[in-house]
Order: structure tokens, then C-alpha cells, then sequence
């Protein structure tokens, strides 16, 4: 699959089969984490590999908005230290392992931990230090519900796109 096929007909997967992402393509996916940019490329993450199943059912247990991690055969934790900024740095690693999994027909959805309490348990669970910043989880599996079309709604490109100037259309 091309680049923008991936892009167009990427969906966001909460149900997986429980069939193990393959060796080769784990190891495609993290290098293409490692490959995404970062600020001032100081390449601040750290990936955090979970196949145990009784750590993902615990980290199902644990993210209360992403309980579906608990039934992926994968997961990913990204976490970074000291990073100028970490949301967007994270965010390049996510969107490419996103795209390289998509590609060989591996899906994801990342997963916030936002409470505190929780921050602390998945810390604890992994043994994350305590000064990293837990950005997310991301499970990943093979799809196990049925496919649905394509592609999400969109807002067409012209209440988007501003030429120049916010507000202003494209010339003719």
C-alpha cells in the first residue's frame, strides 16, 4: 500500500484478533519511530514493547478510556524525558508506526492516560521514572471486527484551507 492509500483508508482499531504482530513487522514499526523527527532532533522517547498478556490485561485494567488494550497481543508505551516538546516529537513517532502498521493491515488507537492515578499505576506497572512524562498507550492488532468503508467524514477543504491569509479562498 502507498503512502497516501495508508493515509486515506487509515481507521482507528479498538478490537483486535488475538494473532501475534509478527517479529519482522515489530521490528518495521519501531524503526520507523526511531526514523520520525524530533525537535532540534534530541530524539527524547523511549518505547516501551508489551506482548505479556497478563501486562496488557493489566494495562486494560488501568487505562479506563482504552480498556480494549487489554484484549491487543501488542502494545507500544511512549514515553519521553526532558523533551522540549514532547506532545508533537511523540506524535510524529505515533503517526508513523500508525502508517507502517496500517500498511501491512495492522491497526491501533492510541490511548491517553490522563489521570494521575492511573499515570502512576502504568509507571509503576512498567517502571517508568518517575521525571518521564507517560504520553500514551498503543495497542496494535490485526482487526477482528467487521470492515467498514474507507476513509472518515471530512470538512470539505474549502472551510479548512485558507490561501495567504486566514479566510481567504484559493485564487482562480
Amino acid at each position: 500500500m502507498d503512502v497516501y492509500q495508508a493515509i486515506r483508508s487509515r481507521r482507528t482499531v479498538r478490537d483486535y484478533k488475538p494473532d501475534p504482530i509478527p517479529e519482522e513487522l515489530l521490528q518495521k514499526i519501531l524503526q520507523c519511530a526511531r526514523w520520525s523527527p524530533s525537535s532540534s532532533n534530541t530524539q527524547k522517547w523511549s518505547f516501551i514493547v508489551i506482548r505479556d498478556r497478563d501486562t496488557l490485561t493489566k494495562l486494560g485494567e488501568i487505562a479506563k478510556q482504552g480498556p480494549f488494550v487489554g484484549r491487543a497481543p501488542l502494545c507500544i508505551v511512549i514515553v519521553m524525558d526532558d523533551a522540549p516538546r514532547p506532545q508533537l516529537d511523540a506524535g510524529r513517532a505515533l503517526q508513523q508506526m500508525e502508517l507502517m502498521a496500517w500498511s501491512e493491515g495492522v491497526g491501533m488507537c492510541f490511548v491517553g492516560v490522563r489521570e494521575e492515578d492511573q499515570q502512576k499505576a502504568v509507571k509503576g506497572l512498567l517502571g517508568i521514572p518517575e521525571k518521564m512524562e507517560l504520553i500514551t498507550l498503543l495497542p496494535f492488532g490485526y482487526r477482528a471486527d467487521t470492515p467498514k468503508p474507507p476513509g472518515t467524514p471530512r470538512k470539505p477543504m474549502s472551510e479548512i484551507i485558507h490561501w495567504e491569509k486566514f479566510g481567504a479562498v484559493q485564487p482562480k
